[in-house]
């Protein structure tokens, strides 16, 4: 890193002794010329005092403001403006005390300097505050409102284009760039203000994408996230260009770095490309309802890194893209929304089966969510140990509204149809057979007796 000439002139005379002492001087005879006149006495009482009325003045200003804002601002971004002018009614009250006291000496034939220095100081923060109330992000809007007020204050007390020389002045070259401390400041303005345009023009061009009915949710979230990432590298190119900076002397550096990156975050870059695959292929859209290992539930949303799926329990799952391209998904919603379930009700062998046949479809048919087409469907199963196991398969076309809900209704109304009409539902039977030599002959109280007494008795 070379420094340029100009920091090696500021060294040198901060090593000679008399510099300082010269310095001093300037600073001794600025201080007796100015600080302690009788006008800057006066300015200077006359600040504090105003200064001091604004503080409890103020108070009552910013509830009344804060109050009209709240009541009349009907949209966000005029809400922002009342409050931030609730915020400023301090500088605002003390602002307009000062134009009052420098009305008033101004027939005394008193010198101004420190009033109006103090007045244009209050004036341009309140301006840029105001200003930076139309950006919706609070950091940004106080980024450049303390951004923009140091700028202003420095051109009002005149040290403006002695900052921008220091700042030029310290530089460094890199390969055949020289960058500057100047050159750095000017690059973020420029980055952060073509950014700010880029997303504006981004959020009208995406409501426009979000609104058009012949894109897919998919394609709809692919185009708005390449358009974020074309947009905020066309504007960080665009801030190089207008500093004056050479674009091509970052291509080697640029590929290092490229280079390291590939290798440190092959699991980043991994999910980036599995999620513009699930884009692009239309596998997986934002509504679906999927299950992927041991998780189920609807996706929310797609994102550069992870795919959002909320379960019934409102349990929010943030699953990798890359885990969604190499396991196995169901995707209940994938073509369409149809979804068949199935579930066996037991029933006594001595029941008439066709009749409970009947009312499991009589019952199935009267839950809302049960399609009529295609038509509920109840089969005789299997003759199980304990019952005459029937199966009933039914369709939905909302899976995205849980299962367990309608499986539930359903159930309930078959156990309300088998109670009407006497079908029972059997317990589960066991027989046990006892078969010894040596209970050959004994009694049941004898035997009774001899487990009592813990005899061992076989199966």
């Amino acid at each position: 890193m070379d420094l340029v000439d100009g920091n090696s002139t500021i060294l040198s005379d901060l090593a000679d002794g008399s510099a300082w002492l010269r310095w001093w001087e300037a600073l001794r005879s600025w201080g007796d010329e100015y600080l302690l006149s009788f006008d800057t006495l006066i300015e200077i009482s006359l600040i504090v005092a105003a200064a001091t009325i604004a503080w409890p003045l103020s108070s009552r200003i910013r509830r009344r403001v804060l109050a009209f804002g709240e009541k009349n601002a009907r949209f966000a971004q005029y809400h922002r403006v009342w409050h931030t002018l609730g915020q400023l009614s301090f500088p605002v009250a003390w602002l307009v005390l000062q134009w009052i006291a420098s009305f008033a000496i101004t027939q005394m034939d008193i010198r101004q300097v420190a009033l109006l220095v103090t007045s244009s100081l209050l004036g341009a923060w309140i301006i840029v505050n105001v200003a930076s109330a139309f950006v919706a992000n609070p950091f940004w809007s106080k980024t450049i409102a303390i951004s923009a007020w140091v700028v202003a204050a420095l051109n009002i007390l005149g040290l403006l284009e002695g900052t921008i020389a220091a700042l030029n002045d310290a530089a460094f070259s890199f390969g055949n760039v020289a960058i500057s401390a100047l050159t750095i400041i000017q690059e973020i303005v420029a980055l952060g203000v073509l950014l700010w345009i880029t997303a504006v023009a981004g959020n009208l061009i995406e409501s426009s994408i979000r609104s058009s009915p012949n894109l897919s949710p998919s394609i709809q979230v692919l185009a708005t996230k390449l358009l974020r990432i074309g947009l905020a590298g066309f504007a960080f190119l665009i801030a190089l260009t207008v500093v004056g900076i050479d674009v091509t002397a970052f291509a080697v550096f640029g590929g290092a770095i490229g280079v390291g990156l590939g290798f440190g975050l092959q699991k980043i870059f991994a999910n980036l490309v599995s999620g513009f695959i699930l884009l692009m292929d239309k596998s997986i859209k934002p509504g679906d309802v999927i299950a992927v290992t041991d998780y189920y539930g609807r996706v929310d949303s797609l994102g550069a890194r992870y795919v959002s799926v909320s379960t019934r329990d409102g349990i929010e799952h943030l699953i990798p893209n890359e885990e969604l391209t190499t396991n196995r998904v169901e995707n209940w919603s994938h073509s369409q929304n149809l979804l068949r379930i199935r579930k066996k009700v037991g029933i006594h062998y001595k029941s008439d089966v066709r009749r409970a046949i009947a009312l499991c479809l009589e019952a199935t048919s009267e839950v809302p969510r049960v399609l009529k087409d295609p038509k509920p469907v109840c089969q005789l199963q299997d003759f199980g140990d304990s019952s005459v196991d029937l199966e009933m398969r039914f369709w939905i076309d909302d899976p995205m509204n849980g299962r367990a809900n309608v499986i539930s209704e359903v159930l309930l109304r078959v156990w309300d149809k088998f109670a009407e009409n006497g079908i029972e539902i059997p317990y589960p039977q066991r027989d046990v057979h006892l078969r010894s030599s040596s209970l050959e002959g004994q009694t049941l109280a004898d035997l009774g007796a001899d487990v009592v007494a813990g005899s061992t008795l076989s199966d």
